[in-house]
């Protein structure tokens, strides 16, 4: 029986876009399946009361200097060398997340995989919409399909049933993978999700 390793999943966090590729090459290699849902960050912090690292530590001496230090360790381990912090984060990422609930399967990982290198390394404006059309195009996505999708109001409810499920299973940040019903949290704990799918 193929396993299948679900990733609770908002292009809005960094540590969502290095998770990526990471999990892209263990779920190949114990021919797992890739599941993402999409949720809202930002409404699963109010939920939770959860917050960003570095607003939430700020005021701990040393913790965001140590987590950044952790950060580029990861990018060099990884060879993430095109990451880029983007200008205007944090920003909303609702659009985005209501347009990957518009497609399915593999064309939501193609979707992914479209969004992580415009959003994380190209430095794409997120509130321009002809560069997100263009964007989509050039993926071969039906720019205006996916952007009228993003006003459907069954989306709209999709994406916050989605948060308060994730919320409502433990889930409180990004990124969170589950196998089965464990739950792992963070791109550190990658190793941990290979353990268990060997």
């Amino acid at each position: 029986m193929t396993k299948t390793v679900e990733f609770i999943f908002d292009i809005v966090s960094p540590n969502g876009y290095l998770a990526w590729y990471p999990l892209r090459e263990i779920t190949a290699r114990h021919g797992a399946e890739l599941a993402v849902t999409p949720v809202f960050l930002g409404g699963m912090h109010k939920l939770t009361g959860n917050a960003p690292p570095m607003i939430r530590d700020a005021d701990v001496k040393g913790k965001v200097e140590y987590s950044m230090l952790e950060m580029r360790r990861f990018i060099e381990k990884h060879g993430f060398g095109k990451y880029r912090l983007h200008p205007q984060f944090p920003f909303n990422s609702v659009t985005f997340q209501r347009m990957l609930l518009a497609v399915e399967g593999e064309d939501r990982i193609r979707l992914v995989e479209t969004l992580l290198p415009a959003i994380w390394e190209e430095g794409m404006p997120v509130d321009d919409p002809a560069a997100i059309g263009a964007m989509l195009a050039a993926a071969g996505f039906d720019p205006q399909t996916l952007l009228a999708a993003t006003q459907d109001p069954a989306i709209k409810q999709q994406l916050i049933d989605n948060t308060e499920a994730a919320v409502a299973r433990g889930a409180f940040g990004i990124p969170t993978f589950y196998v089965g019903e464990e739950m792992f949290f963070g791109k550190e704990r990658l190793g941990q999700v290979e353990e268990l799918l060997a």
